[in-house]
This record gives C-alpha cells, sequence and structure tokens, in this order.
C-alpha cells in the first residue's frame, strides 16, 4: 500500500495515500480496535457531525475568520458527507477513549481532506486547508461531539414514532375486527373476567401511542445545545459573536428549533438529557416486549396451549420436530427490549461516572442509544407487518371457553348479588356447565336477561355463543 506521511503532536505517522482521513484517525484505528463496529454504522451521526461543522463554517466565514475558499471548500464537503458520500472514511470504533476525540478529529480529516480535493490539492496538503485551524476553528469535541449526538438522535427518535405510531394504529385496527369476539380476561394468568378480545388489541394500541408520546417529549429536551461553550464552557479559542450567531446558522440548516443551553459549564458535563431518553427508550422497549409475550402466550400451543391467537407462519419451528412452528417475530422483539434495558444501564454507569467538567464516556452512550433506536424501529415495523397485520383469532374456541368459564359469574353480580353469583359459578366448575344455563337452571334470571347483562357488562351488543346453553 501507498502511503503519505502525517504528522501530529505525537510525532509522524503514515496514512494510507488514497484515505481521507489523517494522523489523528490512523492512531484511533491502532488505539481502538475493540467492537469492530465503526461510525460509519451511525450514519445519522456522521451527517450531523457534517452538519455542525458546516453551521461553523458559515458562522466563521460570516466572522472573517476563514476566507471564503475555506468556507466554500468546507462547505461543499460537508454537504456532500450529510448525502451520505464518503461513509466508508469515517471509520474509527465507536468505542473509544478521549470523550469522542478520535470521531471528532475522523470527521475533521475527512472534511478537510474533500475540501481539498475540492480546492485541487493533494490530500493532506494541510497548508492549504487544516483540519484543526479551519475545519475544527472555533470548536472542541466537547461542544461538537454532544451537539452532533443530540441532533441525530432527534432524527432517530422521529423514525421510532413514525414507527410507533403505525404499530398503535395497526393495534386498532385489529381490535376493531375483533371487537365481536368475547373472551375471558385473566389476572395472575387465572381466569378472571369478561372482555372483548378488540378492548384487548385496543389497550396494546393505547400503551404504544402513549409511549410515543413520551418518547416524542425526551425529543424536546435534546434540542438545548452547548454549541460555542468549546473546552469546558467558557468559550475559551471561540471568537467573539461565534456563540451567538453559530446556533442560529445551525437552526436555519436543520430546521429544528435549537435554544441555547443557559449556563454552558453545566451542560459541558451534563448528560441528562441522554439519561431521560434511555429511560423512555426503556420503557417503550420493555411495554413492547411484554406485548410481544403476551401475543407469544395467547398464541401458544396450538393444540395444547391457549392456542387463542394464529400468529402470521413465518419460518419452520425447528430442525426435527414436524410442522412446529414458532412465533420468531415477538421473540425477536422481546430481545431488542433485553439490549435495550441493558443499554439503559451502560447509560447510566456512564453519567455518573463522567467527572467534573466533562463526561468522557459520551461515545458509548451515543452507541448505544442510536443502536437501541434503530433496532427497536426495525423491529417494531417487523412486528407490525409480519405479525399484528396478519392476526386471526380462533373464534369458536374463544366462544366456546368464555360460555363455559365460571367467571361469566362476576358480570351477573349486580343483578343476583355475590352469594347467587357464587353459587352459579360452583355449579358451573363442578359440572362443566355453560354460566348462563346454570343461573337459567338455578331460577336467578332468564336466558334473554342473562344474556342481556353479560353483553352489557362487556360493551358488547352482539356476542357470539354467549347464549349458548349447549
Amino acid at each position: 500500500m501507498d502511503y503519505r506521511v502525517e504528522e501530529d503532536s505525537l510525532g509522524r505517522i503514515n496514512v494510507p495515500a488514497k484515505a481521507y482521513w489523517g494522523a489523528h484517525t490512523a492512531r484511533a484505528l491502532d488505539n481502538f480496535p475493540i467492537s469492530g463496529i465503526t461510525l460509519a454504522q451511525h450514519p445519522r451521526l456522521i451527517a450531523a457531525l457534517a452538519t455542525v461543522k458546516r453551521a461553523a463554517a458559515v458562522t466563521n466565514g460570516h466572522l472573517g475568520v476563514i476566507d471564503a475558499d475555506a468556507v466554500r471548500a468546507i462547505t461543499w464537503a460537508c454537504e456532500a458527507v450529510e448525502a451520505g458520500g464518503f461513509r466508508e472514511q469515517f471509520c474509527v470504533d465507536v468505542i473509544q477513549g478521549g470523550a469522542g476525540t478520535s470521531t471528532n478529529m475522523n470527521a475533521n480529516e475527512v472534511i478537510a481532506n474533500i475540501g481539498l480535493e475540492f480546492l485541487g490539492h493533494p490530500l493532506g496538503s494541510y497548508e492549504y486547508l487544516h483540519p484543526i485551524d479551519h475545519v475544527n476553528r472555533c470548536q472542541s469535541t466537547n461542544d461538537v461531539y454532544p451537539t452532533a449526538l443530540k441532533l441525530a438522535l432527534v432524527g432517530a427518535v422521529e423514525e421510532l414514532c413514525h414507527e410507533l405510531d403505525r404499530l398503535a394504529a395497526a393495534f386498532q385496527d385489529k381490535g376493531a375486527a375483533f371487537g365481536h369476539i368475547l373472551k375471558m380476561g385473566r389476572t395472575q394468568l387465572q381466569d378472571a373476567v369478561p372482555m372483548s378480545l378488540g378492548q384487548e388489541f385496543h389497550a396494546f394500541a393505547a400503551t404504544i401511542s402513549e409511549d410515543r408520546q413520551r418518547l416524542a417529549e425526551s425529543a424536546v429536551l435534546l434540542l438545548e445545545c452547548s454549541l460555542g461553550a468549546t473546552a469546558v464552557g467558557t468559550g475559551i479559542t471561540a471568537e467573539p459573536g461565534y456563540k451567538e450567531h453559530v446556533l442560529d446558522v445551525l437552526a436555519g440548516i436543520t430546521g429544528r428549533k435549537l435554544v441555547p443551553a443557559e449556563n454552558l459549564v453545566e451542560a459541558t458535563s451534563d448528560v441528562g438529557a441522554f439519561m431521560h431518553l434511555s429511560a423512555m427508550l426503556k420503557r417503550s422497549a420493555i411495554k413492547i416486549s411484554k406485548i410481544s409475550s403476551d401475543l407469544r402466550l395467547l398464541s401458544s400451543g396450538p393444540q395444547n396451549g391457549f392456542g387463542e391467537l394464529r400468529l402470521p407462519p413465518r419460518q419452520a419451528g425447528s430442525s426435527i420436530m414436524p410442522g412446529k412452528v414458532n412465533p420468531v417475530i415477538p421473540e425477536a422483539m422481546n430481545q431488542i427490549a433485553f439490549a435495550v434495558a441493558g443499554a439503559d444501564t451502560t447509560v447510566t454507569m456512564a453519567a455518573d461516572n463522567g467527572q467534573l467538567q466533562l463526561n468522557a464516556f459520551e461515545p458509548v452512550i451515543g452507541h448505544v442509544l442510536l443502536q437501541g433506536l434503530s433496532w427497536l424501529s426495525n423491529g417494531t415495523r417487523i412486528l407490525r407487518t409480519h405479525c399484528i397485520e396478519g392476526i386471526e383469532a380462533d373464534e369458536d374456541l374463544l366462544s366456546m371457553r368464555a360460555a363455559r368459564s365460571a367467571g361469566l359469574a362476576t358480570a351477573l353480580i349486580p343483578a343476583i348479588g355475590y352469594n347467587a353469583a357464587a353459587s352459579v359459578a360452583k355449579l358451573a366448575l363442578r359440572d362443566n356447565t355453560p354460566v348462563l344455563q346454570a343461573v337459567t337452571s338455578m331460577g336467578f334470571l332468564k336466558p334473554d336477561v342473562a344474556r342481556s347483562i353479560v353483553e352489557d357488562a362487556v360493551g358488547l351488543s352482539q356476542v357470539r355463543g354467549v347464549g349458548k346453553t349447549d
């Protein structure tokens, strides 16, 4: 491989001749061969870094601290990166020491070298366009990285909220389709009281909608930015007027209502917004996981389990058992939730261990949050398209079970009293007799009245099978 020689504060180092990155990135590649996951796996973060650099260049040009050619070259380079170009050049590992310095320098070097090529200069000829003196002017990793990370996370949250909206709508549609089907609700896995299958699915929809709202609220906290704080919040090395102007430029580019942090020293060390997002992400993941577990349980069997639902068959379930089909889509959602819950612990530990004026662990915070948002967005979409939209109910089984369940007696209490309802339930259990037949045979109610009471209790105008006495 052909090399060019670059130099940083530690000395000279070989860099591949055709690489758009430079010395700092080369050292990061040597220092952090850890996860095998590179920045290229987080395209939102790369694009956000380029957007921040573009806003800084425009601001620095306005303030007259870099010349027009530098602004033009940096802007062109940033727009190319934002559009998805040069992705493979963002090659440092997502797990790194230095509070994201390797990430920031990888971006600075790539943008500088793209700009040099645009200006007609060889890669690495930094006397014309320098990664630090030009691309990183008036900036520090400590304000650039969290700002870019917040922008990336806001976009990822919006994508997840969109998927959650569609998932809630799918559950709502199934709720409407299943509204006429009576079943027994359960508490502690024991038969409880009658309800409709539609009510169960409408409750799933409500759960998803509530969590979507909580996630959207958490994204608002990410719009507070510390850009212009530089190293510890004092704004050292930033030109006068820079911090007041750069956020306006960034807001104009992104179309987002960014607000400056009230105290830049506090904002430089604080990761509270990331913790809040992580908690809301875990909440959403765990509640979807709970729904997925319910679907697995309700579809279990199909002959020797609950068997109330039929999930769409997605693949053969065994290499040895013919005909076995597993609930693989809900199982995948469970595993995504496990990973998100573990990531929340990672964010908590990282927040706890950020000392003094800077949290050095934002790289792992950013990685696990972006990964969790991506996994949950993808999983939510697959749950909807590969499972929820194709779910069917075994209406005959549900009707039979509901008609024979002693739990129906609870609905009769307002009409006949607790003791009489208990007698009905005992008879139904003892003789395996439908509750409505039992209450009629004991002389407490006439069949039509009993059926009407149950229908009204569940909120159904027509309930298939509830009035059967055979």
